[in-house]
């Protein structure tokens, strides 16, 4: 075996069989489920619940018809407005004035706590209601319920892709894959980005790197380490790749009821009628995207691409950083210059996900800072192969250049001690032959 071997194997074997890789890798998948789910419930646990409200109703109309539930609840009184907010377990009164069935007279709120958007929208919401039902009541000819009623729509989307053979698509489904797969991307380049450079810090410290080379050239302990590292991030994806297809294939298929998985059927082959379907559409068009193995085997193959080749720009990047510093407090500053870029990464593949087919997404998954994460928030949408193989082969380009710079810097650091380079040091490292 060649010595570059070795280094990749001690590198690869000394992390993958880590207690905590191991965890990790068997409780993220769990873990993207639990954030995909903190919105939800930030927004059910914080929300204003249980108001005890008073109603001073000026009208004579709207206050009895307020209807108490789990949310509010309302109770008419005749009390002045600053003795009802003075009651004991009272959240607030609401004032309603004379004249509001006439016109669009606002309501007043009196509280002694900070209020909310929520609680605000809920109580104009539910006033405004009724008012509209009085306004339509004078009009005894005609029948409100019935109108109301019959012209209610409940209008679906179905999407086709014509450059795809009219190929189905869901986009709130690839909304939420494109932003997982873009935060795992995220998540493997920086932790161990940092990873590489921490270890090269360590052995520099511990004057091992200079025992090392003496039988391996700089360059090619480099590529070893990063390439080790990588390793243990590609494995991870993989594992990742394999449990999330299974539950798909078979996990998923085996806890739907019949009728919604013939219901599934019938929509992937278009006999289903909308109409006549027990679940939304979109839920629909999401179990079978899920259910198409084909599709997920795809996206991680383009996903693991994008992680070996980002991997290996931003490791390359870590690894310079840290055969320049002697510690962690002095690389701090200088890895700043790999950090911020993958943090734009992040954040213009929140635009790409809004808008996969935008101009500055596109240009965005072209520039190799950037690509990585942009362009994996963009190919669960279904962008044209060409966009990604351009992006691909950019970044690869961009790879070799950046691992060749990284290399001239590394064979220079890993020998200086005790002062923090420059900036314009670091430049001139790059010149030496």
């Amino acid at each position: 075996m060649s010595t570059t071997g070795i280094i990749i194997g001690r590198e690869y074997g000394e992390r993958v069989k880590k207690k905590s890789f191991i965890i990790t890798t068997l409780l993220m998948p769990i873990l993207m489920l639990a954030l995909m789910a903190v919105p939800a419930m930030i927004a059910l646990w914080g929300s204003q619940t249980g108001k005890n409200i008073y109603v001073v109703d000026h009208s004579g109309v709207v206050g009895s018809r307020l209807v108490s539930d789990e949310d509010y609840t309302f109770t008419l009184t005749s009390l002045t407005p600053d003795s009802a907010s003075n009651t004991e377990n009272v959240d607030g009164v609401l004032i309603i004035p004379a004249g509001i069935i006439e016109r669009d007279a606002p309501v007043e709120y009196l509280t002694d706590e900070a209020t909310s958007i929520s609680l605000e929208s809920a109580l104009t919401s539910r006033v405004a209601d009724i008012v509209e039902q009085e306004r339509m009541a004078a009009y005894p000819d005609l029948d409100v319920e019935k109108i109301i009623s019959s012209v209610h729509a409940d209008i679906s989307m179905k999407t086709f892709r014509t450059d795809k053979d009219n190929e189905q698509g869901s986009s709130g489904l690839s909304y939420i894959l494109g932003l997982v797969l873009t935060m795992m991307l995220y998540m493997c380049l920086l932790l161990y980005g940092q990873m590489v450079m921490t270890g090269i810090i360590e052995e520099k410290n511990n004057r091992v790197l200079e025992i090392v080379v003496s039988s391996v050239k700089p360059s090619r302990l480099m590529l070893g380490k990063i390439a080790g590292i990588g390793l243990v991030a590609v494995t991870q994806i993989a594992i990742w790749a394999v449990l999330i297809t299974v539950i798909s294939a078979f996990v998923i298929p085996a806890i739907l009821p019949q009728s919604i998985a013939n219901e599934v059927s019938m929509f992937n082959s278009g006999n289903l009628d909308p109409t006549q379907a027990t679940i939304d559409t979109d839920l629909l068009q999401a179990l079978g995207m899920l259910g198409d193995t084909g599709y997920l085997i795809n996206l991680f193959a383009m996903l693991l691409a994008f992680l070996i080749l980002g991997f290996l720009f931003y490791s390359s990047i870590f690894a310079a950083i840290g055969s320049a510093v002697d510690n962690i407090q002095d690389a701090s500053q200088l890895q700043t210059f790999a950090v911020m870029p993958i943090i734009l990464g992040i954040m213009f593949s929140m635009s790409a996900i809004a808008d996969p087919t935008s101009s500055l997404s596109v240009w965005m998954s072209m520039i190799p800072f950037t690509s990585p994460m942009v362009m994996m928030a963009r190919i669960p949408f279904g962008i044209d192969p060409w966009q990604i193989a351009a992006s691909l082969a950019i970044l690869l380009i961009s790879t070799v250049a950046m691992i060749w710079l990284a290399a001239k810097i590394y064979r220079v650091g890993i020998f200086m001690y005790g002062k923090k380079p420059t900036w314009k040091e670091l430049i001139k490292w790059t010149r030496y032959k």
